[in-house]
């Protein structure tokens, strides 16, 4: 059984890592591109948030590790947009060059310890007292305020462009809609919610690693396919909650692993079968519906050449 404990760091990185879903939803399912700068984008994330907090600056880590990201997803954007580069290449491209933005960012060292460094979460925890469930607290508070924020955004004018470009982009161009201007806006927000989760996480474990995005897009693609297994019929809030509930899970489930003893050498096998079961949990359904079907039609056939 888990503890208190384990529940409450379950939900604390669930959502945290949720923001990482939200922003695969905006690319991956919204604009329909396999942004493969989302590994890249989340140590950036980290890497801007650790140095501005061990500059005493934490609050403002998480601003620039924002518009750090926006600028990740411009790149990637141009790249596929302005220059002919297929999105998943653009994508490879982008996190190639941001490893080694990322050492400079960190002053070319593959960590940046933050011990005895104030972040947001002891702010909070100054001002509410230690009984407080202050990480919990903040944790959810940031990645809620981000899903009213997105479920707003693409609810406007701009937004509805957007997923009108991730539908039919043909039709979008046709309408004298800009499909550069809304790719680009698109993807810019996308790698911004995923450099913010890199930067909460790096304030929340107090610690930066040049490799803690690797795997990251694989992730949240399993917390997305996970939610929207689960959670995901219904509307646009609906679908990005859900985002955030498959986040949840799928934390949930890597603790289940921790509690039943898997060693820590095998973290990553565990994850590979659970991203690989939750990817083809959709196709795995339909099939195991139509065997039903399948069952039930030969039966009834039977039984109606048997009354014959």
């Amino acid at each position: 059984m888990l503890n208190a404990a384990i529940v409450q760091s379950a939900l604390e990185l669930g959502f945290i890592y949720g923001l990482v879903a939200m922003a695969l939803f905006l690319s991956f399912r919204v604009l329909n591109i396999a942004d493969m700068t989302t590994d890249g984008a989340f140590t950036l994330g980290c890497a801007v948030s650790a140095t501005a907090a061990v500059a005493g600056r934490p609050v403002l880590g998480l601003v620039l590790a924002v518009l750090a990201g926006a600028c990740a997803g411009f790149v990637t954007a141009f790249l596929q947009t302005r220059m002919g580069v297929p999105s998943i290449l653009a994508g490879i491209i982008t996190n190639t060059g941001l490893y080694t933005v990322n050492l400079a960012v960190m002053g070319f060292s593959s960590n940046v310890p933050m011990l005895k460094t104030e972040t947001v979460f002891t702010l909070l925890r100054d001002a509410v007292g230690e009984a407080f469930p202050y990480r919990l607290v903040l944790a959810a508070a940031i990645s809620l305020v981000v899903c009213a924020l997105l479920i707003a955004f693409l609810r406007t004018r701009l937004g509805l462009s957007i997923r009108a470009t991730g539908d039919n982009p043909a039709m979008v161009r046709a309408s004298s809609i800009n499909t550069v201007f809304t790719i680009t806006v698109g993807l810019c927000a996308a790698n911004s919610m995923t450099a913010l989760s890199g930067a909460v996480l790096a304030q929340y474990q107090r610690s930066a690693d040049i490799n803690l995005g690797t795997g990251m897009v694989v992730i949240g693609l399993a917390s997305l396919i996970i939610g929207e297994t689960l959670l995901g019929r219904g509307g646009l809030w609906a679908k990005v909650l859900a985002a955030v509930a498959g986040s949840v899970i799928y934390r949930f489930i890597i603790a289940l692993a921790l509690r039943a003893n898997v060693p820590s050498e095998c973290l990553k096998l565990v994850s590979a079968v659970i991203v690989a079961l939750a990817i083809s949990a959709p196709t795995l359904k339909r099939s195991v519906a139509l065997r039903r079907r399948r069952g039930r039609a030969q039966k009834e056939g039977k039984g109606g050449g048997g009354h014959a």
